[in-house]
């Protein structure tokens, strides 16, 4: 046998190196082993996380709450303020919600999206108040193992919110003027 030919016994034999490094506390590796352990040992449980305020949103603060490392995905949807309406400049947009019904609403979506989809965390934040253009006004995030199920579940979380839950929103226009609008998904809104 030339010295390039070492058969697969030979060296299984002669050179068995370890299947991982040796835990040492304090190591580098020690979290992440850790973490490993916790994901085969402890089954996290999923989280519904509603939050209503007039402080503004932070995407990375929302998207924190639903990172898991079960999951391979986190599905954001975030909505704006646009400085136009139908020829109008928009300088802010004022909320109003009916808190007690729009949490319970809330909570029913999570449910139903629970129902639908294999998601692990919920997170469905809404500014109240006035809302300066280019600000958050509704995030949600979603986390699952694969993107399909969060990314589906963000666009029905925000479809449904907007058909079903009480808030209200009133566009304040540059030229002092202001109007209450009505989402066109609500099923209580009339044509």
């Amino acid at each position: 046998m030339s010295s390039l030919e070492i058969s697969s016994s030979t060296f299984s034999q002669e050179m068995k190196l370890p299947s991982s490094p040796p835990l040492v506390e304090g190591s580098a590796l020690e979290p992440f082993r850790c973490v490993r352990k916790d994901q085969n040992e402890i089954e996290e449980k999923p989280k519904d996380i509603i939050k209503f305020t007039p402080e503004k949103l932070s995407v990375d603060e929302v998207s924190q709450l639903v990172i898991s490392p079960l999951c391979g995905a986190v599905s954001l949807f975030v909505g704006t303020t646009r400085n136009n309406f139908e020829g109008k400049k928009v300088i802010s947009l004022e909320y109003e919600a009916y808190l007690p019904m729009a949490e319970n609403e809330i909570r029913k979506i999570c449910s139903d999206i629970r129902q639908k989809w294999p998601v692990k965390h919920i997170a469905v934040f809404h500014r109240l108040g006035l809302v300066p253009v280019s600000e958050a006004s509704v995030i949600i995030a979603v986390s699952s193992v694969h993107r399909a199920s969060s990314l589906q579940a963000v666009s029905y979380a925000i479809d449904t919110l907007k058909a079903k839950v009480p808030i209200w929103k009133k566009e304040m226009y540059e030229e002092s003027s202001s109007s209450w609008k009505r989402n066109k998904e609500c099923f209580w809104a009339t044509d």
